[in-house]
């Protein structure tokens, strides 16, 4: 007995099968509006500030402010070097770092107590680093004033940094605070059966977990500190203890300003700032993700 194999005819559709349509991207204008607009306010005034700072005064006076150079000098940059450029640097470098310093070596430990402990008076002082937020440098300037006279640290470069410092540690504390807390319990349990203490938990657990993090605080409090114009203002006095902000006032005189200079020691002094952006891009945008994660 034979068995018959019953065949569907080939049909015109097995023949040419029906490929997938592609979905054509639509362009999307008004993003591309936005973003063009935006490109031109961000770009105008870095084209403005380097094309006029290698001009000269009567080149700036004459020509437009968009105007190409017609004569391309570097006086300026000179001008600013000889000025003392090198003792401003100097002398914000070594706040900035200091300030960096000071913020992680207590915003950390502060933040560890918090989520780690249990005690009222923990979560009192978490709420006291969230009101620090709200108040303005400018409306305790004055106590500030009297508490460095009286220490008789007036017109040095830590009367700059301990004040910058204590403005910065509430963000510091509250981002690394929120970055601790995605940390799983578990790790922590797993290190205590261990036999790991809290010194312990906090230099081999804590610390690697929380890099992200502290590099994003550590640009943040940098950044506080360099451009940072208040405190130096008013609690130094000897151009030997002046930071960038204030070193540009000497582009300034009482029959005008000399623009293509004072512009000049402007892009001197943003290529720190612009290389440490670089250099640590990505490890801020990772600690801001963590650190505001919930």
């Amino acid at each position: 007995m034979s068995t018959q194999v019953m065949t569907r005819p080939e049909t015109r559709a097995d023949r040419h099968p029906v490929k997938p349509r592609r979905r054509r991207r639509r362009s999307n204008i008004p993003a591309g509006l936005a973003a063009g607009v935006w490109f031109l306010i961000v770009a105008i005034p870095i084209y403005f500030i380097v094309v006029t700072s290698i001009r000269t005064q009567d080149a700036y006076v004459a020509d437009g402010p968009l105007d190409p150079p017609t004569s391309v000098t570097f006086d300026n940059y000179t001008n600013v070097l000889e000025l003392g450029f090198a003792t401003f640097l100097r002398n914000s470098v070594i706040a900035a770092l200091a300030t960096v310093v000071l913020v992680l070596a207590l915003a950390l430990p502060a933040a560890y107590a918090i989520v780690r402990g249990r005690s009222r008076a923990v979560r009192m002082g978490f709420t006291l680093f969230l009101i620090g937020l709200a108040i303005p440098a400018q409306a305790v300037i004055i106590p500030i004033y009297l508490i460095i006279t009286r220490l008789h640290l007036y017109d040095s470069l830590t009367a700059i940094v301990l004040p910058t410092a204590a403005f910065s540690l509430p963000m510091a504390v509250v981002v690394l605070t929120s970055a601790l807390r995605d940390v799983p319990n578990e790790l922590y349990e797993a290190m205590t059966v261990d036999g790991a203490g809290p010194g312990t938990l906090f230099r081999r657990l804590v610390v690697p977990l929380s890099r992200p993090a502290l590099a994003s605080v550590g640009i943040f409090a940098g950044l506080n500190a360099w451009n940072g114009f208040l405190f130096p203002l008013v609690l130094t006095q000897s151009s030997d203890q002046r930071v960038l902000p204030l070193g540009l006032w000497n582009f300034q005189s009482q029959y005008g300003t000399d623009v293509p200079g004072l512009l000049a020691a402007v892009v001197l002094s943003a290529l720190p700032v612009l290389a440490l952006y670089l250099f640590g891009r990505r490890h801020l945008l990772s600690g801001l993700a963590a650190g505001f994660s919930k």
